[in-house]
């Protein structure tokens, strides 16, 4: 009598082959044949997934990601929900733009005007750039005043989203005062004169407006330092903060919610009534 023998362990132990298969580690085979090597797509595909799985393991960013971008819409949203995506993309073009400029301009009184011709006149697409970087302000401007006249229109500055609406006023008087900043850099005879007046303006406020007036001012006139007060708000303290309260706006948008437009509200309260 022949005994049974042991049983092999786990890891010896071999499935047989599936259909398509050629029985070995379970690669697929092409038409019956030996299995194909992954191609280089393939490879670069797998190489982000793992490059992307090691970020989440480290991070556990994916949960705040899934929040933010898969969250209910309510129904009847339209373009002008697009607004402040607009705002924000017109920040990070002159965030962009303002450090290439960056790169060849200098902060002195006695050679801002010849860097700003310079990078007109001379630097390769510099002329492209700086006018990307002058008109974006404007456009920018405009756009934020759009948004929150849609905020305001909307009535989605109620609770509760008080907050928010206060960090967009914030964002709006930071994103006028780096207007302000920035059109005393060109330094010409129209950028000075306009700052002067601005600034005496800002004299003329009750209470805190001297002491606004002599900060931007570096002093009671103007003077050599004053352009590189102007330049170290426009180009770190003022787009600092703004990057900042983007942020937490952005966070209370994706924790609250967006508000239906007014009239599908009015419409929901003409059915309760209707129904009562």
């Amino acid at each position: 009598m022949k005994l049974p023998s042991p049983p092999l362990p786990r890891a010896l132990r071999r499935s047989p082959a599936r259909p398509g298969e050629n029985g070995r580690n379970g690669a697929p085979a092409r038409n019956g044949g030996p299995a194909t090597k992954p191609t280089a797509k393939d490879q670069a595909v797998e190489g982000a997934a793992s490059v992307v799985g090691w970020l989440d393991e480290r991070t556990g960013a994916s949960p705040f990601l899934r929040g933010f971008l898969y969250r209910k819409v309510p129904k009847g949203t339209n373009w002008y929900y697009t607004l402040g995506s607009a705002t924000m993309f017109a920040f990070l073009s002159q965030a962009v733009t303002g450090v290439f400029l960056a790169m060849y301009y200098e902060p002195d009184p006695t050679r801002a005007y010849e860097s700003a011709s310079r990078i007109t006149n001379e630097v390769f697409l510099g002329e492209f750039v700086r006018g990307m970087h002058k008109w974006g302000s404007t456009v920018m401007i405009i756009l934020i005043f759009l948004h929150m006249g849609r905020v305001f229109f909307f009535g989605a500055y109620k609770y509760p989203r008080e907050l928010n609406w206060v960090i967009g006023v914030v964002l709006i008087v930071l994103t006028l005062v780096m207007g302000l900043t920035g059109y005393l850099l060109p330094f010409d005879q129209r950028s000075f004169w306009a700052t002067v007046v601005a600034v005496n303006l800002n004299s003329s406020g009750p209470i805190v407006g001297p002491y606004l007036a002599d900060f931007l001012r570096v002093g009671s006139e103007f003077g050599p330092t004053t352009i590189t007060r102007f330049y170290a708000l426009h180009m770190l303290a003022v787009p600092g903060l703004i990057a900042a309260l983007i942020g937490a706006h952005l966070y209370l948008v994706a924790k609250l919610g967006t508000t239906a437009p007014p009239w599908l509200k009015a419409e929901k309260k003409d059915l309760l009534r209707e129904e009562v």
